[in-house]
């Protein structure tokens, strides 16, 4: 009997209407590779780039990039997995939206029996891209001051409370005052409703007109170039995402004209390459949720055939904390 399961395809890019349900073969793992039985399914910004053709995917292609679930069978050489395991994960390829698949091994994490797989599903990805934020990007140290945009989303909420968890000074951005007091819940310093305030104006307030050291920005285009003006010199500059398009080509002079400011790109994708740092970054971000450091919102759930909705919600910016997908 051949195992099959569903699994959300694209076959073309394009806006949420072109997410298919299709039933697809599963096979056995061979060499490096594990068998997997989701329970959860987590949805990120990433899968909307793959979706829309930001980040090109040779077509058709599955989507989705974590999830938690069951270990159903492990090829040979996988040592840190066993059959009837719990796991979660967020790696390359996509293929995390489906009831089931084969996937390669070292970056899939055995989960501890504390940790849901809902939550684990709705964390792997932002909660480990929140680990290099803060321990792999720039040294940050107790008392630094970061700028955070969209602190009220998945990354957002996570990064509140791991900056408070270790003494770093958050200043967050939303949309509207409702998200400002979610993230001053969840560890926020301060929030700026940047619909009803200038964020420049009231991170210079805030930081007695010195800036701050680090700004952490996952929105892009309609927040890097101001962005700049509120870091102190010297400070760093995270760009690691495109919610609201890719920033536009910049004249590296600008850095020197703002205080010899540093930026970076940054991706989870190249930290957990290795599979070794993969397995101690989910280890660490497993501590702060077990230690109650760190609380996962899932405050969106959709069953696996309305992720095309799942997607409009997200894209419309109308989701707060993280969203699953039930297979």
């Amino acid at each position: 009997m051949q195992l099959t399961a569903k699994t959300v395809v694209i076959h073309e890019t394009g806006g949420p209407e072109v997410l298919r349900i299709e039933e697809r073969h599963v096979g056995d793992p061979g060499p490096g590779e594990v068998r997997i039985r989701h329970q959860a399914c987590g949805l990120n910004f990433i899968d909307v780039y793959q979706r829309s053709g930001l980040y090109p995917l040779a077509l058709p292609h599955a989507l989705g990039m974590e999830a938690a679930g069951v270990i159903e069978a492990v090829g040979e050489g996988v040592t840190h997995l066993s059959q009837g395991q719990r796991a979660a994960y967020a790696s390359a390829p996509p293929g995390a939206y489906a009831q089931a698949r084969v996937m390669p091994a070292a970056q899939v994490c055995p989960l501890p029996e504390s940790i849901s797989f809902r939550t684990a599903a709705a964390m792997m990805l932002k909660g480990m891209t929140v680990e290099y934020l803060f321990h792999r990007t720039t040294p940050l140290k107790r008392g630094d001051t970061v700028l955070f945009h969209a602190a009220a989303g998945g990354v957002g909420l996570i990064a509140c409370q791991w900056a408070k968890s270790e003494g770093i000074t958050l200043v967050g951005t939303a949309g509207t005052d409702e998200k400002c007091s979610l993230a001053q819940f969840n560890g926020a310093a301060h929030c700026i409703n940047y619909r009803t305030e200038d964020f420049v104006a009231r991170v210079l307030e805030i930081t007695d007109g010195k800036g701050v050291d680090v700004v952490m920005d996952s929105v892009g285009a309609d927040t890097f170039e101001r962005s700049l003006d509120c870091l102190k010199p010297l400070g760093m500059m995270i760009s690691f995402g495109n919610a609201s398009g890719p920033v536009p080509p910049l004249d590296i002079g600008v850095l020197a004209q703002k205080g010899s400011l540093r930026l970076t790109r940054p991706t989870l994708f190249t930290h957990i390459s290795d599979p070794s740092v993969c397995q101690a970054m989910a280890r660490r971000l497993f501590g702060k949720v077990e230690g109650k450091e760190v609380k996962i919102h899932v405050d969106q759930q959709f069953p696996l055939e309305d992720v095309a909705n799942a997607h409009r919600a997200l894209e419309a910016r109308q989701t707060t904390g993280s969203t699953i997908l039930e297979p």
